[in-house]
């Protein structure tokens, strides 16, 4: 007996169908890999596990038991707990680790009115240490690094004895030695008959730990692979159609220059570097996490300062002293976390689609304070035609899209206006292969501006890039071209 069975799970959002009818099961002692494009069905699927969403129709068993969760509670507290790609909601700075590894429990209506401190310490080693973690205690979660976030929220899920966890890209933030730790982890409770349910859109995570791979399409599971896993045929079934090579045509060769860095230095103890890209031209930067990728972003973008040297935007000095600044003089900017930095929360005034993308126009399409909506319907309506957006409409809340979908908006916002430099940090992340290769062929059709992208990826950088270079303690290093043409030219 399986420890999940699923059977012909539907569910539909008014006339849209999200499930139309899902079959699968999971075994103890296995992490299964959930793959599928944004839209495919996952994140409702596991809201449906989570207590979050209800189905319309289909059964669910654990344990061979009836499954039906009404909240997140119920379901964490029948044995299924998921652990979001976001930790911001699992605690918060001011916080320490025992606070936050306690925070359900504290809840709850058995809790003595007075607890100790010393009782809650005990606790919370407990849940640290049955998994085998290492952490301290009296740490604030604020001042913790993304990877021991996820230690905490994967304690705090087991500790209300879970046997089938659920990650939601887990790596997304995290370093290549950060996620080979996770991954020995989740090994280690693989090993002690935990059964894990894993969503990435990374194949090389999939490829370490996994041993199954679930296809999700159109709402429904269309392919099962084993290990070892076609991961070839897993994302054209994915994206239901051949898996060709992206190659980006060759640019910049011969096109104008339009941004320069001489002499640069990010901080005060690093080696100055240059930098140019010319109109037409992708240039790829890849590292580890922290050695400078996106403070380098954040100097052009006018968000720091850079600790030496001077930047040349079409042969004028450029040294914002604001984004808006940058923005004025033809740089725009998609940040690492689009949650955070590019989009407004659900329910505030500006979180449509067209909203979102004509959020740093106001001043200009809307002059004299005038709010008249033709120009950014239509420049909404281009983009959900140009970028493959999928959206009800544009009025659409930005939060009812997938991440992919989201991503694309954030993307159309650059779109909509001439500039001359595009600033992408990590825009493939916890995007599907489908999603990614629509903003790729985006980004290399405009020939009249230059665009550098961050990326911890360099499969990323290799698909996008024309050019790549290594960030390596605040300092590019010419690495590789992506493209033959290109050959020999690298800064």
């Amino acid at each position: 007996m399986p420890l999940l069975h699923i059977g012909h799970l539907t569910r539909s959002f008014g006339a849209t169908r999200a499930l139309t009818g899902v079959d699968l099961s999971i075994e103890r002692g296995e992490i299964v890999a959930l793959m599928g494009a944004n839209g495919a069905g996952k994140s409702t699927l596991v809201k449906i596990l989570s207590g979050v969403l209800a189905p319309d129709s289909g059964v669910i068993s654990l344990n061979g038991v009836p499954f039906a969760p009404r909240t997140p509670s119920e379901a964490a507290h029948a044995g299924i707990a998921t652990v979001h790609q976001s930790t911001d909601i699992v605690g918060a700075a001011g916080l320490t680790v025992a606070d936050v590894l306690l925070l359900n429990r504290l809840a709850e209506r058995k809790t003595p009115f007075f607890v100790s401190r010393r009782s809650l310490r005990r606790q919370a080693r407990i849940m640290l240490d049955a998994p085998g973690f290492s952490l301290p205690l009296d740490r604030d979660f604020g001042d913790l690094s993304a990877a021991d976030r996820q230690l905490v929220a994967i304690a705090r899920a087991l500790a209300d004895k879970a046997e089938l966890l659920i990650l939601d890209e887990p790596t997304a933030s995290l370093s290549g030695d950060e996620s080979r730790r996770l991954f020995n982890i989740l090994l280690k409770l693989r090993s002690q008959g935990l059964a894990i349910l894993y969503i990435s859109h990374r194949t090389t995570d999939l490829e370490a730990i996994a041993d199954r791979a679930i296809v999700m399409r159109g709402g429904q599971v269309v392919r099962s692979f084993r290990r070892p896993i076609d991961f070839s045929s897993a994302i054209e079934a994915m994206i239901g159609r051949r898996l060709e090579v992206a190659r980006p045509n060759a640019g910049g060769q011969d096109g104008r220059l339009v941004f320069e860095m001489r002499n640069a230095r990010l901080v005060p103890t690093s080696l100055p570097f240059d930098l140019t890209i010319k109109e037409g031209e992708v240039v790829a930067i890849t590292g580890a996490l922290g050695v400078g990728k996106s403070r380098l972003l954040s100097a052009i973008f006018g968000a720091s300062r850079l600790a030496g040297g001077e930047m040349v935007l079409d042969g004028q000095p450029h040294a914002p002293r604001s984004p808006a600044e940058a923005i004025a003089a033809g740089v725009a900017m998609a940040a690492e976390d689009r949650h955070r930095s590019s989009l407004m929360p659900e329910g505030w005034p500006g979180h449509a689609l067209a909203a979102t993308i004509s959020l740093p126009h106001l001043a200009k399409w809307y002059r004299r304070g005038f709010l008249f909506g033709d120009r950014e319907l239509r420049e909404t309506d281009k983009a959900i035609s140009r970028l493959g957006i999928k959206a009800s409409d544009p009025l659409a809340s930005i939060w009812s899209l997938s991440g992919g979908n989201q991503q694309k908006a954030v993307i159309a916002r650059w779109e909509a206006e001439p500039g001359r430099l595009l600033l992408l940090d990590e825009p493939f992340q916890g995007i599907d292969v489908g999603a990614r290769r629509d903003i790729i062929e985006a980004i290399r059709a405009r020939a009249d501006r230059a665009t550098l992208i961050a990326t911890s990826d360099p499969e990323e950088a290799y698909e996008v890039a024309d050019r790549i270079l290594n960030i390596d303690r605040h300092t590019l290093w010419p690495i590789a071209t992506a493209n033959p043409a290109t050959q020999g030219t690298y800064a």
